[in-house]
C-alpha cells in the first residue's frame, strides 16, 4: 500500500497520514504552553441540532434506512433509457433529464436526496444496477444519466467524471497525485461541490470499505471540548493551489475550513492541500500551517474517525452524500485479477443548495458555472483535483 509521507521543513511536524501518537503529544503540549480560547467564535452555534447529527452506531445494521433498492420497474426505466440515449449517436455531454428520461425513478430519486441528502441525514445509497451487463460507455450514461435528476455535474480538474482507482501496478508511484489512486487508506476529507457520488464499477478482493461520519456530529464535540480549535477553523489558511486550475497563478489561497451560513455549519477542506501527497509536495515557499492548525487538521479526523458509518460497497451501488455536512474516507484494500475496486464518481449541484460562504463562490462557479467542454474519459487518468 503504497503511501507518500512527505515532511516539509518550514511546517509543524505533520504528515499526509495522521499519528495519533503525535497528536496526543501536540495536543498536551498547547494545552500545557498556550492561552486557548474559552469561547467560540462570534455566530457559532454552542450546539447544533437536527438529523445531521448522528454517530455509525445510529446507522450499522440498518441498512433498510439509508439503502434505497430500485425496484424492476425503475431498473427497466434505466436499461431504456441508456439504450435509447446511445442509439442517438450524442456526445455524453447531452445527458440531461429530457435526454435521459426517468418517469418514475427521475422524481423519487429528486425527492430522497432532497429529503434524506440535502435536509436530513445527508446520504444515501441507491442499489439495484448491475454494471457487468453495461459496457463501460453504457455505464457512464447510466450513472451521469441517473444522477442528472439529482442536479448539474460538475467539472473535476479537467474532466467531468472521475475514475477513483489504484494506478500504481499500472503507472508506478511517480505521477501519483493523490490517494485515490493508491490503494491505501484515505483520511477523512470533504471534495468540491455540493453533493458527491459514488458509482461502484467493481469492488476489490479484499477491504476498501468507504467510511462516512458527520461534521456536525465532529463539530459539536469540539464545540464542548475544545473551543479555540474552532476558531482555529473558521480562521484563514494558507490553501496550496494548483497551478493548472490557478488562472492568477498565486501559489496559494487564504480562506477558511468551516463557515456557519443561513443556519447550516459547512466544512470544505482536504488534509493533503496542507500536508502535500505524492507528486504534489507542500511548497516550502508558501506560509507553513501553524501548530494549532496542524492540531485542529488532527482533531478533525480522529474525531470523524470514532464517530464513522462503514458502507460496504456493492458492485452497482450509487453514493450520494451532502459533501457540505459529511466527511469521507476509505479504507485500504487489496485487488485481485477476478475483483478490482473501480468507481465513478461526480460532484453534482442540486437545484435546492444551500447557501454558500462568499469565501466558496468563485470554486463553485469554476466547477459548476463556467462555459467549459465536458470530457468523459473511459478509463482513469491522473487529471484529479
Amino acid at each position: 500500500m503504497p503511501t507518500f509521507q512527505h515532511q516539509n521543513a518550514t511546517q509543524p511536524d505533520i504528515t499526509y497520514l495522521p499519528d495519533l501518537k503525535n497528536y496526543k503529544q501536540r495536543t498536551a503540549r498547547r494545552l500545557a504552553n498556550e492561552q486557548l480560547e474559552n469561547d467560540l467564535p462570534e455566530g457559532f452555534p454552542a450546539q447544533l441540532e437536527g438529523p445531521k447529527l448522528w454517530k455509525g452506531s445510529d446507522y450499522e445494521g440498518k441498512e433498510s434506512e439509508w439503502v434505497y433498492q430500485l425496484t424492476e420497474q425503475e431498473l427497466e426505466e434505466v436499461d431504456k433509457a441508456v439504450h435509447d440515449f446511445e442509439a442517438t449517436e450524442k456526445p455524453l455531454s447531452e445527458i440531461n433529464k429530457e435526454t435521459f428520461p426517468l418517469p418514475n425513478l427521475g422524481p423519487k430519486l429528486k425527492e430522497l436526496i432532497e429529503k434524506h441528502v440535502l435536509d436530513g441525514r445527508g446520504f444515501v445509497v441507491v442499489r439495484g444496477l448491475n454494471p457487468d451487463k453495461y459496457t463501460r460507455v453504457q455505464n457512464i450514461i447510466a450513472y451521469t444519466g441517473v444522477s442528472a435528476w439529482v442536479g448539474k455535474r460538475g467539472l473535476q480538474g479537467l474532466h467531468t467524471i472521475a475514475h477513483i482507482k489504484d494506478l500504481v501496478p499500472e503507472k508506478g508511484l511517480d505521477d501519483i497525485v493523490a490517494p485515490a489512486f493508491t490503494n491505501d487508506h484515505q483520511v477523512y476529507h470533504t471534495d468540491l461541490g455540493d453533493i458527491i457520488s459514488l458509482y461502484a464499477l467493481g469492488v476489490a478482493e479484499e477491504g476498501g470499505k468507504s467510511r462516512i461520519a458527520s461534521s456536525w456530529t465532529v463539530y459539536n464535540e469540539l464545540a464542548k471540548t475544545r473551543p479555540d480549535l474552532i476558531h482555529t477553523l473558521a480562521n484563514d489558511w494558507p490553501f496550496q493551489t494548483h497551478s493548472d486550475l490557478n488562472k492568477e497563478k498565486e501559489p496559494y489561497i487564504l480562506r477558511p475550513l468551516l463557515y456557519y451560513v443561513d443556519n447550516k455549519l459547512i466544512i470544505q477542506y482536504a488534509r493533503r492541500n496542507f500536508t502535500g501527497f505524492g507528486k504534489n509536495p507542500r511548497r516550502e515557499d508558501i506560509p507553513p500551517i501553524t501548530e494549532a492548525q496542524a492540531e485542529a487538521l488532527d482533531a478533525l479526523h480522529y474525531t470523524a474517525e470514532k464517530y464513522n458509518l462503514g458502507i460496504d460497497f456493492q458492485k452497482g451501488d450509487i453514493q450520494y452524500i451532502n459533501n457540505l455536512s459529511i466527511f469521507h474516507a476509505r479504507d485500504g484494500y487489496t485487488d485481485s485479477p477476478k475483483n478490482t475496486r473501480h468507481l465513478l464518481r461526480h460532484w453534482i449541484h442540486p437545484e435546492s443548495a444551500w447557501k454558500l460562504p462568499p469565501q466558496l463562490e468563485s470554486t463553485w462557479k469554476r466547477v459548476y458555472h463556467d462555459e467549459r467542454e465536458e470530457i468523459f474519459p473511459l478509463e482513469a487518468t491522473f487529471r484529479l483535483i
